[in-house]
């Protein structure tokens, strides 16, 4: 019998790594206004347009059990959801235009997980402090301010998730008549569900998850990729000036703009960037360069080596002061090259360029701008890809216009009597007998007509009767054709008319006499 081989554990490798909490630094800047007003401009509307009235109503309602959506003026049945499919296309148009011509710039100021968590971060500030102070808070033990801090944090987060649960089950319920029976409570157990299941989707994304929802959630991070070309504008870190990076007192140095060792070659700035990102092997410095830094390295044996740091001459405009990384809001380094995790918000571009004011150098280290742009080669951003999606978007944002504002607001449904195809009267004529649906989607009451054309010598039984119909009223109406004896024969194509009294509003249906065939 073999002999037991002795097996010795040397090192427990583990796969798992606690993912790492993100504190972003308050910035200000241009883009950081922009995104403030993004936040308060959407979020104004998400929580003003349910409390709105329009014609006594609900300014924005989707009324899912009667199956019609309100939109301030207009209405939509089932019948229009032909426009609902309209504005899903323009959405996903859309995603593409913007994308191609300005990368992800949906998800820094549009996208509702960027929104709320712009909000939850000031929460967090009011309650905890600044940067710094919300790592020491973290990072020290549990004390009575500590407890009072993240209490005070946390049900902030909870009464504005609650609110925000509360407003979305607000477009589908009346939202003041779900306000007024709140107390004493008088919800369903859907409206229930929705609001605490709305409530903590947002303090469970928006609080706790925040970034990682980018990361590892959202699909668009993973695609974005294939619309982004050369020539599309994003948030861009320049090597060739900024490298290699080091600190320095301020007045000590001249901007490289301004002294004589200019700006680096694109393989030599590459090489000092993946250096300073830590790459382990020659082989992972060029990967790092093509696939995480997204900077193009042309030397086919790995990459040459960093420049040399021998004088403060040498240095580039980059400090090393790492706040481009504090402001991050999913926490990347920008300097490391374009990586799928940056949502374009410009915040690294507002701290960069209020760090190189304080320099005395100029603005436009990291910067808004194109790979070719970057490197000195000719760009071009509306290129034809942008002016075939700005048509196609515009077309069908035009056609739906036009659509809508053209739409009759009445719907004929013609169906025929089941139980027989005809009927012979006791004078030898022949009957059809019909259910007319006639649905008023207009805002205000009409009265309604019926003829009947298309086939010689078919009447309508009671013609010239009138069918009044309230707003957004339908109507059920059995009708009867007669045709004299000896004319039907067969199969004859005739169409009602329904019209209001006016004639401002007529419409067509199609539909089938039978006679003896």
């Amino acid at each position: 019998m073999a002999g037991k081989i002795p097996v010795e554990l040397v090192e427990e490798v583990g796969l798992y790594v606690s993912e790492r909490k993100v504190y972003p630094r308050e910035q200000d800047g241009r883009f950081q206004r922009l995104r403030k007003a993004a936040v308060f401009w959407l979020l104004g509307m998400y929580y003003a347009f349910a409390w709105l009235q329009w014609d006594d109503r609900q300014a924005v309602l989707f009324d899912l059990p009667a199956r019609k959506f309100y939109v301030f003026g207009l209405s939509f049945w089932p019948q229009d959801f032909f426009y609902l499919a309209l504005l899903l296309i323009m959405a996903g148009l859309s995603l593409f235009f913007f994308t191609a011509l300005a990368g992800r710039l949906w998800c820094g100021y549009a996208c509702p997980q960027t929104v709320w968590t712009e909000v939850f971060i000031w929460m967090e500030r009011w309650t905890e402090g600044d940067r710094n102070k919300r790592m020491k808070l973290d990072a020290g033990p549990w004390n009575a301010d500590k407890a009072k801090r993240k209490l005070a944090k946390h049900f902030l987060w909870l009464v504005f998730a609650l609110w925000t649960g509360f407003t979305f089950v607000g477009y589908f319920t009346p939202i003041r008549d779900l306000a007024a029976r709140l107390v004493p409570f008088e919800w369903g157990g859907w409206e229930v569900f929705w609001v605490l299941f709305y409530s903590l989707a947002t303090w469970g994304n928006a609080g706790v998850l925040r970034e990682q929802v980018c990361k590892y959630m959202c699909p668009y991070a993973r695609f974005q990729s294939a619309m982004f070309d050369r020539n599309t504008l994003i948030i861009a870190y320049d090597p060739m000036r900024g490298e290699p990076r080091g600190a320095r007192k301020k007045n000590q140095l001249a901007s490289v703009l301004e002294r004589a060792r200019g700006l680096l070659g694109m393989d030599v700035a590459t090489s000092a960037v993946v250096h300073a990102a830590q790459h382990r092997t020659a082989a992972d410095l060029k990967m790092g360069a093509r696939a995480t830094t997204g900077l193009v390295v042309d030397a086919q044996e790995g990459l040459p080596p960093p420049p040399a740091v021998n004088s403060p001459e040498d240095l580039g405009d980059c400090i090393d002061c790492t706040i481009c990384v504090q402001v991050c809001p999913t926490g990347i380094d920008i300097r490391n090259g374009l990586q799928y995790e940056c949502i374009a918000c410009g915040a690294c571009v507002d701290a960069c360029d209020s760090v190189m004011d304080k320099m005395g150098y100029p603005r436009g280290l990291i910067r808004n701008t194109t790979q070719n742009a970057l490197e000195g080669k000719p760009s071009k951003v509306l290129r034809p890809r942008i002016w075939i999606y700005g048509t196609l978007l515009l077309c069908l944002l035009l056609g739906s216009a036009l659509g809508i504002a053209t739409r009759t607001p009445l719907l004929v449904d013609a169906m025929r009597d089941r139980n027989a195809l005809y009927r012979v009267a006791q004078d030898g004529s022949i009957e059809n007998a019909y259910m007319l649906r006639i649905v008023n989607k207009d805002m205000k009451p009409h009265v309604f007509s019926i003829r009947v054309e298309g086939a010689p010598g078919i009447t309508l039984v009671e013609s010239g009767a009138t069918h009044p119909a309230a707003a957004e009223e339908v109507l059920t109406v059995p009708v009867t054709l007669v045709a004299p004896a000896g004319l039907a024969k067969g199969r004859m194509d005739v169409r009602f008319v329904v019209a209001t009294e006016d004639g401002a509003i007529e419409v067509e249906e199609e539909t089938r006499f039978f006679g003896p065939f």
